[in-house]
């Protein structure tokens, strides 16, 4: 969890709830995108930190066409922001197009908002362009009392983009989901926890390790949860992870091996 910036908080406390009440507004009178726009920019500025005047552009192009808002520090394109009218409804193929700016522009991260629900989405450029949703917030639902929606905030803020809180909160999320976790009950090692324990409370109780297995795979865990992608790459980390707890170990034993025969 991210140690926040005084100024990030005090700049919180003293502004989300006039945005809350603006974006909660326009939401309701259905404004137009060019309006939402600018309340967007606002948002940016007085609760994310960013200058409005040096740091946020709308004449980025792209292609043949213009991004909404693009964020530079430093003169560097750091995120793509698009944005919709508040009173729409955040849609896949608004995504797919902010991901396709991304993409060309060879930025891994981009927000879509329409002001009132914001969207942290990393992309992914390699044989083909993928995406993955990191973070999303209902404005109208934070706190600035809230820990856990301040760190939230913290990530589209721009201290949190000097910190790189964005890749950090994205690697902790990676570890810590339903697949990892899934991957790690379905293991060897728990399932014989899981076996030694109904032996203790049924001794009599006659269980084989495939058949327990083959219970908690089919018939505990979601399927969804143990299938996929993502349920690969989370068995592909703590297979990693278990290599390197390994050569830790030999590695350790042999330097006690070795001071072991140099003291004899």
């Amino acid at each position: 969890m991210n140690k926040l910036p005084k100024k990030f908080t005090e700049r919180v406390s003293g502004n989300l709830k006039k945005y809350q009440k603006i974006a909660d507004a326009q939401q309701k009178s259905d404004v137009a995108e060019a309006d939402t726009v600018t309340l967007v920019k606002d948002i940016l500025a007085d609760i994310f930190g960013y200058d409005k005047y040096e740091e946020l552009t709308s004449e980025h192009q792209i292609k043949a066409t213009y991004c909404d808002l693009a964020i530079k520090i430093g003169g560097k394109l750091r995120l793509l922001v698009e944005v919709k009218s508040a009173g729409s409804t955040l849609a896949d193929n608004h995504l797919r197009q902010v991901i396709d700016y991304g993409a060309h522009q060879g930025i891994h991260w981009v927000i879509l908002t329409n002001a009132v629900e914001w969207r942290l989405v990393r992309v992914y450029v390699a044989n083909q362009i993928s995406h993955e949703e990191v973070c999303r917030f209902q404005l109208a639902s934070l706190s600035a009392k809230n820990e856990d929606h301040l760190q939230q905030m913290f990530l589209l803020a721009k201290e949190g983009l000097a910190t790189d809180a964005m890749d950090a909160f994205h690697q902790q999320a990676q570890l810590f989901n339903r697949f990892t976790v899934a991957a790690i009950v379905c293991s060897d090692p728990v399932i014989s926890i899981v076996r030694r324990e109904l032996k203790r409370l049924f001794p009599d109780l006659k269980v084989a390790p495939e058949n327990l297995a083959t219970l908690i795979l089919e018939e505990v865990v979601k399927r969804d949860a143990v299938e996929g992608d993502k349920a690969k790459e989370a068995a592909a980390r703590i297979k990693k992870a278990q290599g390197k707890i390994e050569r830790a170990k030999k590695k350790e034993a042999a330097a006690s091996a070795s001071l072991a025969a140099s003291s004899t």
